[in-house]
């Protein structure tokens, strides 16, 4: 997927489809490429993401932008999505390790246990975004959680997105662990650092991807 991506994404910018031109159709498209019709269709739904082709419903897939300024998920862009998260999710693992329950680190702890061991993406991506509902619902605080509900979608497609162009998904178990093993200290400042530079690495990932133009993506397998 990220070699037809790749290539698609090239032919976009360097204006072999401008913008207002319809992209071939599907099976047009899997038979130069030589792909599934899946794979293209993870593709042209990542190319979506990143801005630069819309889907018409009966029409088929438009050019609509020549470079990548800020992938969108859901109804949310990403800068948007970041910016709100640093403010609501980073004080809320804090106040997490200051008020988090037996019961609290139990969920957490199965959860990761589950997500570490899974080997669908998508199931994945849902515990994924459970996992931060989860934090959340340890700092005791049901609007906090609502906070999270609400971007709960945007949070998947970006998760999904990071996967599937980024490699994010060991690395973020990795960084999740480091979270729960803070609020289990009951230590607030190792969980505001822990879930800060979890935040951080999804920025970088995310402008990398951004940035990242007319070449594979790199073979790395590692979301929110």
């Amino acid at each position: 997927m990220e070699a037809v991506l790749s290539h698609l994404r090239g032919a976009i910018e360097r204006g072999e489809y401008a913008i207002g031109d319809k992209l071939p159709s599907e099976a047009e498209l899997c038979r130069a490429l030589e792909v599934s019709r899946p794979v293209l269709r993870e593709a042209l739904r990542a190319l979506q993401t990143m801005g630069l082709t819309v889907s018409r419903t009966g029409k088929g897939t438009f050019v609509v932008a020549d470079a990548v300024e800020d992938p969108t998920f859901g109804d949310y862009a990403a800068s948007d999505l970041l910016e709100v998260r640093r403010h609501i999710e980073i004080p809320v693992a804090g106040y997490a390790a200051r008020r988090r329950t037996p019961e609290n680190l139990d969920r957490l702890a199965r959860l990761l246990d589950r997500m570490e061991r899974e080997t669908d993406t998508m199931a994945w991506v849902a515990m994924d975004t459970l996992f931060h509902l989860t934090v959340a619902e340890a700092a005791q605080n049901p609007v906090f959680r609502r906070v999270i509900e609400e971007i709960r979608d945007a949070l998947a497609r970006q998760s999904a997105f990071l996967n599937e162009l980024g490699g994010r998904r060991e690395q973020s178990d990795r960084e999740h662990r480091v979270i729960v093993e803070a609020l289990a200290d009951g230590s607030e400042r190792d969980a505001v650092d822990a879930m800060t530079h979890h935040l951080d690495r999804v920025e970088t990932t995310l402008t990398d991807i951004v940035r990242s133009a007319r070449t594979p993506a790199h073979d790395s397998h590692q979301a929110v």
